[in-house]
């Protein structure tokens, strides 16, 4: 299952985006360093169905729809507040970036109101600048990984000059245990100039920022996004930035919850929500819906949660949905469950490479698939697109 990192320093609302993303139920509090340890839990990301436009019943068994909505499992792990020279040992330092290194990306939760200082404790809002903070967490991030290579450099350069071998393997078995691949490391050279064995302290932090982006990209959650001064703070993150998603993590845990206990309909991304029984809400509860409704969803268009976790997965590792299935006739596995999985895969896949998605032994014995939809056999340079059916034929 993909990991997908929420982090970003105190104090910001990662914890209230992490419980409302997954119906988790870590604590909230108004100081630094609520959360210890890292907390895991599935979320999901939402895809079209295929059940809908075929008119069928699916019975989905690694996933769950909810009115032609698949809703596909991913992790989450809620990393606990980072401040400035955690690479350093500040604050909880070290130990909450390890909690990084199997995430494949970061969603960077930061306070949009501008009521947070750089360490997380709360001031007037306005009188912080977040554009600062989303420069921060890189830099901390690229320093941290910084101390794992500068500490060896030396010795890999003279393997590197003595034995003549291919030094993006040998930096990649530094990386070994983060998530990051040979080919993100050769990827990120192409960026820096100049050989390995002539690079200074700068061209090294400068290769590792062109690297974090490739291997473990980021979206910034602009929260508080319904508060004074987020506004023209969304405004000049998006002028500088290209993947910013205004979010009231706050007001989601809230229409999360009333839609638990029956108040309202609300399925997470939609841009509305339905009171149920109006006369049963307290005038406490009017007041709250009314403000989520004016001041979140009639100015941003959802509470940005769903929107975001979406966009992690579709947008920024530029992934699809495909759905395997054993009979390509009826659609369904060995057991009669209708179209039973959602799988994500890169776009730009072939078959083969669903194929060993699903299993190891699945992708060697791989001999070619078939189109479910039209019952034709597909190419085995045919690239998979959003929402195929496929049946995978094996030796």
């Amino acid at each position: 299952m993909l990991e997908i990192a929420v982090t970003g320093k105190p104090n910001v609302g990662k914890s209230s985006f992490f419980n409302s993303a997954t119906l988790s139920q870590v604590e909230v509090a108004s100081y630094p360093f609520t959360t210890i340890d890292a907390n895991k839990a599935v979320a999901y990301v939402i895809a079209e169905c295929p059940c809908t436009q075929l008119e069928i019943t699916c019975n989905p068994q690694n996933s769950k729809c909810v009115e032609g909505r698949r809703m596909i499992p991913v992790e989450l792990i809620d990393v606990a507040g980072l401040v400035p020279g955690a690479h350093e040992g500040r604050g909880l330092g070290n130990r909450f970036l390890d909690n990084l290194r199997q995430s494949r990306a970061f969603i960077h939760i930061i306070d949009a109101s501008g009521s947070t200082d750089e360490e997380g404790r709360p001031v007037d809002a306005g009188s912080h600048d977040p554009l600062d903070d989303v420069e921060f967490l890189e830099y901390e991030i690229v320093m941290w990984l910084f101390s794992i290579l500068k500490k060896n450099w030396n010795k890999l350069i003279r393997k590197y000059l003595s034995e003549k071998l291919d030094f993006s393997r040998i930096i990649h078995e530094q990386f070994s245990g983060i998530g990051i691949s040979l080919e993100d490391i050769i990827e990120a050279k192409r960026a820096v100039p100049g050989e390995y064995f002539k690079w200074e302290d700068d061209d090294i932090k400068e290769f590792l920022g062109v690297l974090l982006r490739i291997a473990k990209p980021m979206i910034i959650v602009a929260n508080k996004a319904d508060l004074p001064h987020a506004e023209e703070n969304i405004k000049r993150l998006k002028e500088k930035y290209e993947n910013v998603i205004p979010a009231s993590a706050e007001s989601e845990l809230a229409l999360v919850k009333a839609a638990e206990v029956g108040l309202i309909n609300y399925i997470p991304g939609e841009s509305s929500f339905e009171v149920v029984e109006p006369e049963k809400l307290s005038d406490a509860q009017k007041n709250a819906l009314n403000y989520i409704k004016e001041h979140v969803m009639d100015k941003y268009g959802s509470t940005g949660v769903q929107e975001a976790l979406n966009n992690v997965i579709f947008e920024l590792l530029d992934m699809l949905v495909v759905y395997p299935v054993e009979d390509e006739h009826k659609l369904c596995d060995g057991k009669g469950n209708v179209l039973p999985d959602a799988v994500l895969i890169k776009t730009n896949s072939k078959p083969r490479d669903l194929a060993f998605v699903i299993h190891t032994d699945i992708g060697e014995s791989f001999m070619h698939a078939m189109d479910a939809r039209s019952g034709r056999r597909v190419s085995s340079d045919y690239e998979l697109k959003s929402g195929d059916i496929i049946s995978i034929i094996c030796r």
